[in-house]
């Protein structure tokens, strides 16, 4: 089953609405006792349909767990469309959890910590509530490309007594360097497990390839059980994650 409705996050955007976005495996209709873990994620809008994606062109994700029998329910959240504004933030201010200055641009208020509230305390236990879930943090996961990735780590870090595992595509980690490596050092990351990936043509220069190489050890260090890849010829692109698709579930689901 694929669903989707409108929701609002009052903290944030008031009384706008946005969309929501579950996948329940088909399996349960065959089974209506069974359970599975949910992996919830960001961007929803770029995920399923390519018709609803930014630019085109989505992860495939409902195509790919249709066809492979994935047991794992998907609940998302359209993101912020607004333009970023000093007064009011869109994608970048709800998807970070620090404030951080694009030059030329404006000054990003991290609101991350919000967006992160309304996932754990609202839609997730909505989720719980109306579809067949394993809602122990074994058994919840959090995923996203990005700003998205960055919230993933931000998740795992800071509200890890619901998160047990995730996934980090293309994490922005460029916009506030500092911040991210102390929250990762003061974090309790032990036995966390984690996907973690950078496409190679998404390096810039050698600072993007050193950041991105001492989140990794530091992430080791801290006892995460760790994937990290560099993708070959990998994009910042809904084309590129669409093809880590395999390798992710592959992680999430390790031993369950």
């Amino acid at each position: 089953m694929y669903k989707e409705w409108k929701i609002r996050i009052p903290e944030l955007t008031g009384q706008e609405k946005r969309k929501a976005y579950i996948y329940i495996p088909d399996s349960y209709y065959a089974d209506l006792s069974q359970r599975y873990p949910v992996l919830y994620m960001f961007d929803g809008h770029n995920l399923f349909n390519d018709e609803e994606a930014s630019y085109g062109k989505s992860w495939g994700i409902l195509k790919y767990v249709t066809e492979n029998n994935i047991p794992v329910i998907i609940a998302a959240i359209e993101c912020n469309h607004h333009e970023e504004t000093d007064e009011c933030g869109g994608r970048l201010s709800e998807y970070s959890p620090f404030d951080f200055d694009i030059p030329g641009y404006c000054l990003i208020k991290g609101r991350g910590k919000q967006t992160m509230d309304y996932f754990v305390n609202e839609f997730k236990p909505y989720i719980d509530k109306r579809y067949p879930t394993l809602p122990e943090p074994e058994y919840t996961f959090i995923a996203g490309s990005s700003m998205g990735g960055l919230m993933t780590l931000y998740a795992l870090c800071e509200y890890g007594d619901t998160f047990s595992r995730g996934a980090a595509l293309s994490p922005s980690l460029e916009f506030s360097p500092v911040q991210v490596r102390d929250m990762l050092t003061d974090a309790d990351l032990r036995d966390k497990i984690l996907y973690m990936d950078c496409g190679d043509e998404e390096f810039r220069n050698a600072v993007d390839r050193k950041r991105y190489g001492q989140a990794t050890s530091l992430l080791m260090r801290k006892g995460v059980l760790l994937t990290s890849r560099i993708v070959p010829n990998g994009i910042h692109s809904e084309v590129s994650w669409e093809k880590q698709l395999p390798i992710i579930f592959n992680t999430l689901l390790y031993e369950l």
